[in-house]
C-alpha cells in the first residue's frame, strides 16, 4: 500500500500548481488524474493533423516582471519557475459588441477610459470612481459571502447598457451563477481582465503542460493517469487515503481535492457535507480552422476576443434551447502581439447551452443536433466576423456533455458551483478543496487556488 504526504485529485492546473508547491519542500506527493492527459479543463486534443486546444482562450492577470506582488509574478515564485522559461504575448484588444455600442479595451487602461468617455460621456466620472473603489477594496476572497456584483454596479453606474457591457466578459471568463456574480469574485475578474489584462504564453497549452510537468517530475513528485478517485477514506475527523475504480488503496496525511465541492463530497462516507448545488452555465463551442487567407472581417481591428450580444439587454443564464446563439465571446487564439504568424488561422465561437437538453439525445441525433448548433451558431456572427464557411480546413464542437466527460466537471458546468468553499475547508481536518469551486477562476487564479491551500492549511 502507498503512502504519500500529500495526494491531489486532479491533474489540472490547479491540482498541478498544489502538488509542485508541496513538492519543493517534500517530494512525498501523487497526483491522480482521471483522464489519460493533463489539464483539466485547460486540455488539448488532435484532430486532423491539428493540435486543438480546450479551455485556454487568453490568460487573465497579464502584469510585466517589475509587478512583483501581482498574481502573475507571485504564482511563478510560489512554483520556483522563471519567466524566461515562457513567452509572453499580450492581447492585441478585445471588444465588447452590443447592438448599439462597442466598447474596446486592452492591457492599457486609458483606452477602455477613453472609449467610455466617447460612448458613455455622463458616465465617465462615475467609472473612474468605480475603478479607483475597486483598485482600493480589500482582498475579501475568504469570506464565505454572497454579495451582488450588479447592484454595486447599478450604484456606481447610470446606464445600464455599460453595467452590461462591463458584466459580459467578466461573467464569460468565470461566473458560475445565473443572471448576477458574486461581488468577491467581480473584484478578482474586473481587477484580473480590466485592469492587468489578457495574454497567452508562447506555444500551445500543451508545451505549458510540459513545462510544468517537467519539472514536477524534477522535484520527485509522481502522477498517475487513468487513476479514478472512487471513494475518500476516512478515520474520525481525518482522511486515511482515497480508493481508486482498480481497487488500489493510497493513504496520504494530507487531500487536496479539485474535483469540485458536490464530487469530492460524494466521495465521502455518508452526507456529512453539505451537498453543493450545481452549475447550470454550460457552454457549446466550435472550433474552427482556416487558411491565412480567410480571415476575413475578424482582423478589422486586430481583435483577440470579440464579447457580443446581440440583444440590447444581457440576460447570463442558461438557455431554455440547447444553445444561445445571441451572445458568447469569439476567440482568435492567434492575434496576441508578437506571436508568430502560424499557416493557419483558427476561430473559436463559444456560447450558453443546456446540459439537460444536451443529455437527452443519443447517438446518432446528439451528432446531427452537434452539427445543426454549430451551424446556428455561426450563422449568428456572420454580421460581426463575415462568413468564413467556405474558408473552412477543420471543425469541432463540444458540447457540456464533453466537458463533463473529460474534465469531472457536474453538468458540464465549467465554473464549478454558484457556492464556494472560499477558504478550502471541509469537515475533515487534512481534506482541502482547490480550484474552480474554492472561488479563484482563470489560469492564474486556478493555479494561485492550488498553492494557497498547500501554504494555508498544509505548511501554515
Amino acid at each position: 500500500m502507498a503512502d504519500y504526504s500529500l495526494v491531489v485529485i486532479g491533474g489540472g492546473l490547479s491540482g498541478l500548481a498544489a502538488a509542485i508547491r508541496h513538492a519543493r519542500f517534500d517530494s512525498s506527493v501523487l497526483v491522480l488524474e482521471k483522464h489519460d492527459k493533463p489539464g483539466g479543463l485547460n486540455s488539448f486534443y488532435r484532430r486532423g493533423g491539428f493540435l486543438l486546444e480546450t479551455g485556454l482562450h487568453a490568460m487573465t492577470n497579464y502584469a510585466p516582471p517589475e509587478a512583483r506582488h501581482a498574481p502573475l509574478n507571485l504564482l511563478f515564485r510560489q512554483l520556483k519557475l522563471s519567466r524566461k522559461q515562457i513567452s509572453f504575448h499580450q492581447q492585441k484588444g478585445s471588444l465588447i459588441r452590443f447592438p448599439d455600442r462597442d466598447l474596446y479595451f486592452s492591457n492599457d487602461q486609458d483606452l477602455l477610459l477613453n472609449e467610455i468617455f466617447e460612448k458613455f460621456p455622463h458616465d465617465i466620472d462615475n467609472f473612474r470612481r468605480l475603478i479607483s473603489s475597486i483598485s482600493e477594496y480589500p482582498d475579501t476572497a475568504a469570506k464565505n459571502e454572497q454579495r451582488s456584483a450588479r447592484r454595486y454596479l447599478e450604484n456606481h453606474l447610470s446606464d445600464p447598457l455599460l453595467t452590461d457591457m462591463i458584466l459580459l466578459p467578466l461573467m464569460m471568463y468565470g461566473n458560475s451563477a445565473e443572471d448576477d456574480m458574486d461581488l468577491d469574485l467581480f473584484f478578482v475578474l474586473f481587477r484580473s481582465i480590466f485592469l492587468e489584462g489578457l495574454f497567452r504564453p508562447g506555444g500551445t497549452i500543451k508545451d505549458l503542460l510540459d513545462l510544468l510537468l517537467t519539472h514536477y517530475h524534477a522535484l520527485g513528485g509522481e502522477l498517475k493517469f487513468n487513476s479514478e478517485v472512487v471513494e475518500v477514506l476516512t478515520s474520525g475527523a481525518s482522511v486515511a487515503g482515497v480508493r481508486l475504480a482498480s481497487g488500489e488503496v493510497i493513504t496520504c496525511k494530507h487531500l487536496v481535492s479539485t474535483a469540485g465541492g458536490a464530487v469530492t463530497s460524494r466521495l465521502l462516507p455518508g452526507a456529512v457535507d453539505k451537498e453543493m448545488p450545481v452549475g447550470k452555465m454550460g457552454f457549446f463551442e466550435s472550433i474552427y480552422v482556416l487558411p491565412q487567407t480567410g480571415r476575413h472581417k475578424v482582423d478589422d481591428r486586430g481583435a483577440t476576443n470579440i464579447f457580443f450580444s446581440l440583444k440590447d439587454e444581457f440576460t447570463y443564464r442558461r438557455p431554455d434551447q440547447a444553445v444561445d446563439p445571441s451572445w458568447g465571446v469569439i476567440c482568435f487564439p492567434d492575434n496576441f502581439q508578437d506571436l508568430p504568424r502560424a499557416e493557419n488561422f483558427q476561430i473559436r465561437l463559444t456560447n450558453p447551452a443546456n446540459y439537460q437538453t444536451w443529455a437527452s439525445f443519443s447517438g446518432k441525433d446528439y451528432e446531427e443536433k452537434k452539427k445543426l448548433w454549430a451551424e446556428k451558431s455561426r450563422d449568428a456572427v456572420i454580421p460581426l466576423i463575415g462568413d468564413f464557411y467556405n474558408e473552412i480546413i477543420l471543425e469541432d464542437s463540444f458540447t457540456p456533455l464533453t466537458v463533463e466527460r473529460f474534465t469531472a466537471k457536474e453538468g458540464g458546468a465549467v465554473y464549478g458551483s454558484p457556492m464556494k468553499i472560499k477558504d478550502g475547508k471541509t469537515t475533515y481536518d487534512n481534506l482541502y478543496v482547490a480550484g474552480t469551486d474554492q472561488g479563484l477562476l482563470g489560469i492564474v487564479g486556478s493555479m494561485l487556488s492550488g498553492i494557497t491551500m498547500v501554504n494555508k492549511h498544509i505548511f501554515g
